[in-house]
């Protein structure tokens, strides 16, 4: 089993910056691609970044350039920089991989990490 878990949430101003954490462990063999998910109450699930193994990057709309998707392989992290942070970016935030396992491709989910934005 895999598991992935975030760090790095909690409160911060308008304008401030986080830098939430994705740590994986267990029995894997490569992690292919990684993504940040997020969800505010009332709104379905949305995609905020993702990147491949080659490091290709993708992102939603309303990032805007003000995150930032990363790996590093040798520590089997990913992390997500979020700087000028809008209330509308309160939201918790799941890590999501997908990991060769000793015989399946598998996709996993992190416990998630509240972001809240506010004054």
């Amino acid at each position: 089993q895999v598991q992935l878990v975030e760090s790095g949430g909690g409160l911060v101003q308008p304008g401030g910056s986080l830098r939430l954490s994705c740590a994986a462990s267990g029995n894997m063999l490569t992690i292919y691609s990684m993504a940040w998910y997020r969800q505010a109450p009332g709104n379905q699930r949305e995609l905020v970044a993702s990147i491949t193994r080659a490091g290709t990057t993708t992102y939603g709309d309303f990032v805007k350039g003000r995150f930032t998707i990363s790996r590093d392989d040798a520590k089997n992290t990913g992390y997500l920089q979020m700087n000028n942070l809008e209330p509308e970016d309160t939201a918790n935030y799941s890590c999501n991989a997908n990991v060769q396992t000793a015989n399946l491709l598998r996709n996993f989910w992190g416990q998630g990490t509240q972001v809240t934005v506010s004054s």
